[in-house]
């Protein structure tokens, strides 16, 4: 088995001459991670219906394991490595977060990452009629006393919903330790206690913001795209605010530790084919996704960045050693 840097050299060298020409494989097997109906679930479902219905492939079939926070099926990938050359994963950006925590005893390091397909980037919003009218107001109103500036979100402490926030204030130059966060069980209870006044913010998934903005019941002060997104020019980044926050919530692809390298490029090659089909713009369209493609190399440097920015964050705020 190739290891390490060589390894991943190697692919990223296969990747370049593999762009333009047509990937040699016709099924797939997607291992899901979660339960029918979630992100991970969506994910792999519609990366799916889009390679069969273009005619990428001819055959996928679906796994969905739950358990562990996606430890079992990390586990099950490594163990069944040899056999697993037709596997795909789907995970997200948890899988750092919770190999930080020490929730999951792997981390992506155990396994290949192929590819990154989609991102939702996190947003931070307030109802409409909110006094705090830009994300300066905000945090005028954070830096002048934290205590009265709670975050809702739709995830524990500790999570994304808590981390990016957090990191946002702290981008800021604001003490991110102070940050409130309230913790509730599901993204609408969140929006509900902003709606209901208390909480001042939510932070959450952009997708989830937009609903609540185009129903008119929430604005957005700011989200963590380097640029505007399609569909919501109105919608500021914190980049263009003087606030360096950027920050994807990736969902993507990894293959067994064992699969030889030209494998994974082919893998590689055939999500970016997906992109040029109409199919695909269908399934984005219809989920909200944005597209995020890091293949190979490149993806497993974003991992390690993504990796390092939570680490560092988690650490100040107490949440790993």
């Amino acid at each position: 088995m190739l290891q390490g840097t060589f390894k991943r050299t190697l692919i990223g060298s296969l990747l370049a001459l593999s762009f333009g020409a047509h990937a040699q494989i016709d099924e797939i097997h997607f291992l899901i991670p979660g339960g029918a109906g979630g992100g991970w679930d969506t994910t792999a479902r519609g990366t799916g219906e889009v390679l069969t219905k273009s005619g990428l492939i001819h055959t996928v079939s679906y796994q969905n394991m739950s358990a562990g926070g996606g430890a079992k099926a990390i586990a099950h990938l490594i163990e069944t490595s040899s056999q697993s050359e037709k596997t795909l994963m789907v995970n997200s950006t948890p899988i750092i977060v919770k190999s930080l925590s020490k929730e999951l005893p792997q981390s992506f390091r155990d396994l290949t990452p192929v590819a990154a397909i989609i991102a939702d980037y996190q947003a931070l919003a307030v109802k409409a009629d909110s006094p705090y009218q830009n994300w300066a107001q905000l945090l005028a109103a954070y830096e002048a006393n934290p205590s009265k500036v709670k975050i809702a979100g739709g995830s524990a402490r500790g999570s994304l919903d808590h981390l990016v926030a957090a990191l946002t204030f702290k981008n800021a130059g604001a003490d991110a330790s102070k940050l409130r966060y309230v913790a509730y069980d599901a993204g609408g209870s969140a929006m509900a206690a902003v709606l209901a006044g208390e909480t001042q913010a939510i932070s959450t998934g952009f997708g989830e913001a937009m609903e609540a903005v185009k129903s008119g019941q929430m604005r957005i002060l700011g989200v963590t795209s380097d640029k505007r997104l399609p569909g919501a020019d109105q919608v500021p980044t914190f980049s263009e605010q003087g606030n360096p926050t950027v920050f994807a919530n990736w969902r993507g692809f990894f293959a067994s530790p064992s699969i030889t390298p030209e494998k994974s490029a082919e893998f590689a090659v055939l999500l970016k084919q997906m992109y040029d089909k109409p199919e695909w713009e269908t399934v984005r369209a219809r989920n909200s996704w944005t597209n995020l493609y890091k293949s190979g190399p490149e993806f497993t440097a974003f991992l390690e960045g993504q990796e390092k920015q939570i680490g560092g964050l988690m650490t100040e705020l107490g949440f790993i050693k």
